[in-house]
């Protein structure tokens, strides 16, 4: 079976006969096929692990220490990633090149400035970590998932705000006009629906933070993170956003060889060097011939590991964000919060507890602990935007019926509704007053609560 390996140096692949493995085979191999000491590797199935900035944060990856466990015990089989940290230098084989300015050739000015033009690896990303609202990023891979059935391709802008850390949050997830298949994804983007957008997420406090995408079922076997034209769309989305923290979220499916399949988020940057070669215009948009979809064909040579290439690894232009649960980041905050206002000893023990058991004792810490469970002022309930069925004004109707017994403010608190109002509101002074009392959960004005009421009566 094939292993793929992702570490600081890209992704790669290691074979092994025997299908019942064990972590001791793994080392092996990696050993004797990439040329890292067996002494040298970490192991785990974690993707965090190469955000680790020290020996200690190494330690703290255990699940693949013991070299007698079975690969199938932690779910490792043919096509899966497994994450490698590693000490020392080695040499990393790479595309196959030509030399560029040798001795006895004549060397143009874009032979001196491919010279310069080295590609590495980008460490550290400069989001510190984003996270996601559950129900908007659940809106989303639900609708893939179970209407899609993940065999197209989809995709959406993301909002929410970023902090001065370099913290992003995302709060609504809006998805333009496309057509996806299972390769290609094509944005018909609205610029009259984007403005609206753009106008929401002012009057709500937030703005654009990065793009989301699915991969279909049929890339989950492919040894590569992301395509070629994957990374063309999010690098020339990324310098669009023109916002050093934005972020690109990879949404797939992954089947495991007993069929059972689970949802994955994974978060990545553009590398700096990535968008300075998108900006400066050494991408080949216009392939003439099919490569290997894990490379990104340059206009010119570029220096790889000491070789002059035009075939880039993609994994050279990823940097990997550290994903967190939007309410967990909030709750580890509202921690701090409580410490430094002097709350009792129980109160904190309570947020203590319920941080290491988030998941378990979500309700009861809301209704224990009134306030304390963070949740943006945004539900995901209204009918998303541009999909297969079309929103209409019943939907309203339907929507704030459901919705009678809470606070009219509280029952328009979703982007996706917004989007649907603002069309017949006035964008400089309607849109930014409505947004804002959404924003701070305060009483709707009269008139626009009776403009709402008589538009959803109307249908």
């Amino acid at each position: 079976m094939m292993i793929r390996i992702r570490s600081r140096d890209g992704l790669e692949r290691v074979s092994i006969d025997n299908p019942r493995a064990t972590v001791a085979a793994l080392k092996s191999g990696i050993e004797s096929q990439l040329r890292v000491p067996v002494q040298a590797q970490i192991l785990s199935t974690n993707q965090n692990l190469l955000l680790a900035k020290s020996q200690t944060d190494l330690t703290r990856f255990t699940d693949m220490i013991d070299p007698n466990t079975a690969l199938t015990a932690l779910n490792i089989g043919h096509g899966s990633i497994v994450y490698l940290a590693y000490e020392g230098e080695r040499t990393v084989a790479g595309p196959a090149f030509h030399p560029s300015g040798s001795f006895g050739k004549k060397m143009t000015m874009d032979d001196l400035i491919a010279k310069q033009m080295r590609i590495t690896h980008q460490e550290n990303p400069h989001c510190e970590l984003v996270s996601f609202d559950r129900d908007a990023a659940n809106a989303f891979q639900q609708y893939v998932n179970e209407s899609l059935a993940f065999a197209v391709k989809r995709g959406g802008f993301m909002y929410g705000t970023v902090s001065e850390e370099g913290k992003v949050e995302v709060d609504f997830i809006y998805e333009p006009p496309q057509q996806g298949t299972e390769e290609n994804l094509i944005l018909l983007r609205d610029l009259d629906e984007e403005n609206l957008v753009e106008a929401i997420a002012l009057g709500l406090g937030m703005r654009k933070v990065g793009f989301i995408f699915t991969q279909t079922v049929s890339q989950d076997k492919k040894d590569y993170t992301m395509s070629n034209s994957e990374v063309l769309q999010a690098v020339e989305l990324q310098a669009e956003g023109d916002l050093k923290e934005w972020v690109t979220a990879v949404v797939k499916l992954e089947v495991s060889e007993d069929g059972s399949a689970a949802v994955h988020f994974e978060a990545f940057q553009m590398s700096d060097m990535c968008v300075r070669l998108f900006k400066e215009g050494w991408f080949e948009r216009d392939l003439k011939e099919e490569i290997d979809p894990k490379l990104s064909r340059m206009t010119k040579d570029v220096v790889v590991g000491g070789k002059d290439t035009k075939d880039v690894d993609n994994d050279f232009f990823m940097v990997v964000v550290k994903i967190v649960d939007h309410q967990i980041a909030s709750l580890f905050d509202r921690i701090l919060e409580y410490v430094l206002f002097g709350l009792n000893l129980i109160e904190c023990c309570c947020v203590i507890l319920s941080a290491a058991f988030a998941d378990l004792l979500h309700i009861l810490a809301c209704y224990c602990v009134q306030g304390f469970w963070y949740r943006g002022p945004l539900s995901s309930t209204f009918p998303i935007e541009n999909r297969i069925i079309t929103v209409t004004m019943r939907a309203l109707k339907n929507h704030l019926d459901r919705a009678k017994n809470l606070p009219f403010v509280k029952r328009i608190s979703d982007f996706h509704l917004l989007l649907l109002l603002v069309r017949f509101l006035d964008v400089n002074s309607d849109v930014p007053a409505l947004a804002g009392c959404v924003q701070t959960q305060s009483i709707v004005p009269e008139g626009y609560q009776i403009l709402i009421e008589s538009l959803a009566a109307a249908s």
